[in-house]
Parts: C-alpha cells; sequence; structure tokens
C-alpha cells in the first residue's frame, strides 16, 4: 500500500524552494539537515518522481511547481489550527511572513515591529524586502502571510491602509533646485536622470505625462542605495516616494514634484485563502494614526531635511528572513 504524504513532507519542500537548499531549510525549521533530506526523499518515493532540482540553488521541477501551492496551504492550514487552539490559552502565537518594499522597510516597519513585539511576544514577524510589482504574486502564492502592497486593487476586510506617499525630486542639497518648496519635473531636464526600476517607474512617467513633459532616464538602476549614492556624488538627479528619507545622506534633500503623483499603501493578508490568527491579530491590533507621512518624517506639502547615513534602516534582502519577536 503506498503511504500517504504527511505534513513534515510538504513541510520540508516549502522549507527548501523557499530557502534554495537543505541546509538552509533545516535552520529554518530547526531541525536536522538529514531530517530534511528524508522528508523530501520520502515524498518524492510517495509521488514517484523528483519535485526538487539539486543544485544552487535547489529549485523545483515541473511536479514540484505543481505540488508546491498545495503544499503551502497545507502547512499554512495547520499552523493556523495550531494557533487557534492556542488563542484560547493566551495571545496569538506563531510566525508572519511579511513582505514590503524597500523603503517601508526602511521608514515604516521598524515603528511597526516595534509595536508587535511589544504587543505580541509570542509571534515572530519575519521581513522579506521585495520590489512593489512582485509583492502581490508572494501574498498570493502563499510565500508570505502578509505584504504592504503598492496601489491594491479591491482588499480583503482587515486590510490596513497606511496612507499615501508621495513622490519627490532627489537632489543635492547644493543643487540650485534643493531650495524651492516645489520642482515641476520639467526643470529637472537640465540634469541626467536616474530611473529606480524597484517599482516607481510608473508614477514617475505619470508625472511627466501630467506635465507634457519628455521622460528620457540616462540610468536605469535597479538597487536604491546605489541610486541615491549615485545622485549623492553628483551623477544625476531622481525621484522617489517620500518614505525614502530615512536611507538620505546629510547633504542630499527630497523635494515634492509637481505634477504631483502618489502611492498608496496597504498592510493586507491574502484574498484567496484565509488568514493566519496572528496575521489577523497584528492587523486589528494596529493602532489608528500609524501614516506613511508620520513615519517618513515629510510634513505635506514640504521639502525634506536629512535623514540618517544612506542605507540605515531595517530590511532583508530579498529572500532573507529577518526575524523579529519571540
Amino acid at each position: 500500500m503506498t503511504p500517504d504524504v504527511n505534513l513534515a513532507q510538504l513541510r520540508a519542500l516549502v522549507a527548501v524552494a523557499d530557502t534554495g537548499g537543505f541546509s538552509a531549510a533545516a535552520d529554518e525549521l530547526g531541525i536536522s539537515q538529514s531530517a530534511v533530506s528524508h522528508a523530501v526523499a520520502a515524498l518524492e518515493r510517495t509521488l514517484g518522481a523528483p519535485v526538487l532540482w539539486r543544485g544552487t540553488p535547489c529549485r523545483p521541477t515541473p511536479l514540484g511547481d505543481q505540488v508546491l501551492p498545495h503544499a503551502r496551504t497545507a502547512v499554512a492550514s495547520a499552523a493556523a489550527v495550531r494557533a487557534i487552539a492556542t488563542r484560547h490559552s493566551g495571545g496569538p502565537t506563531g510566525t508572519v511572513r511579511l513582505a514590503a518594499p524597500t523603503t517601508v522597510c526602511q521608514a515604516l516597519l521598524p515603528g511597526l515591529l516595534k509595536d508587535w513585539r511589544a504587543a505580541y511576544p509570542q509571534v515572530t514577524v519575519r521581513v522579506f524586502e521585495g520590489e512593489d510589482d512582485e509583492l502581490a504574486t508572494w501574498l498570493e502564492a502563499g510565500t508570505v502571510d502578509a505584504a504592504v502592497l503598492v496601489d491594491a486593487g479591491p482588499l480583503p476586510p482587515g486590510a490596513v491602509s497606511l496612507g499615501a506617499d508621495s513622490m519627490h525630486a532627489l537632489l543635492r542639497r547644493d543643487h540650485p533646485l534643493a531650495g524651492q518648496p516645489t520642482v515641476h519635473v520639467a526643470e529637472l531636464e537640465d540634469d541626467d536622470f536616474l530611473l529606480s526600476e524597484g517599482g516607481c517607474e510608473r508614477h514617475i512617467r505619470e508625472a511627466y505625462r501630467r506635465a507634457g513633459t519628455r521622460f528620457t532616464p540616462r540610468h536605469r538602476i535597479r538597487d536604491l542605495n546605489s541610486l541615491i549614492g549615485m545622485v549623492h556624488a553628483g551623477v544625476g538627479v531622481s525621484v522617489m516616494p517620500a518614505l525614502a528619507l530615512t536611507m538620505l545622506p546629510a547633504d542630499c534633500v527630497l523635494v515634492p514634484i509637481r505634477p504631483a503623483v502618489h502611492r498608496t499603501l496597504s498592510l493586507t493578508g491574502p484574498t484567496g485563502r484565509p488568514w493566519s490568527p496572528a496575521v489577523g491579530s497584528l492587523l486589528a491590533g494596529m493602532a489608528p494614526g500609524v501614516t506613511v507621512g508620520a513615519a517618513a518624517g515629510v510634513p505635506s506639502g514640504q521639502g525634506a531635511g536629512t535623514g540618517p547615513g544612506a542605507g540605515s534602516g531595517t530590511g532583508a534582502g530579498s529572500g532573507t528572513g529577518v526575524a523579529v519577536g519571540a
């Protein structure tokens, strides 16, 4: 008689797929690497075919790709059942994997993580940094349990609006436009434009479209810290959201652009499956007044001042978790 697939096997598959290796999966699950290998091998014997390509990193096979969504659902459901059971004897417990854009990780999440750790000491929040356009996919695929989404469509009940994050010109403090209350995007044409590929390109193009000004970026930079460093070095100028303020060196400033363009930020669980009790508790317990503007330190309609050294703040490399909590 063919043995049944069990939860330990599915949990091992998900962990290896998410971390890219058996050793990292073992650390994630708190078990030995041998136990992870045995669990995956047992799953493959039951299914009759490999679910992972062994390599660096390990990747799902075509069969693994089909199994993974169901494995994630099973693992998440089991965690939710455990959380429901323990909730009757105390507060929420468990691990919440939270994805967010770079600027949100830098400016907004540190305060939220501190509040959550104080209010829910038995909940561990692991932060995953990603680009704006990939976060919703991670959330619906079950790679993460909650996410800060940019310009999201209809949201499920319980989602929390974090407000609007307005676009600003990033300039050196000695730039001729740095002292103005606002900058029209046409005024940036005399400088080389550095475009971030992290997700705000559509907002920048919208500002130029409204202004009737041709948009011709000179450089396309994927990493936001690299872009800030290039502006700091005098290579050119850029446009980025107000939340980037915490990443700036002292001799760079943010100035609101005209036409005004903003992105909206929302913290939510998935739309296609039930939320874990821990996610529901974190969002339900958020204090009113957690807003983008307050976190960025940029009063509405004002230019931004200085921030701490470039790259400061709390964030995780894409696909790398940072544990916060018990």
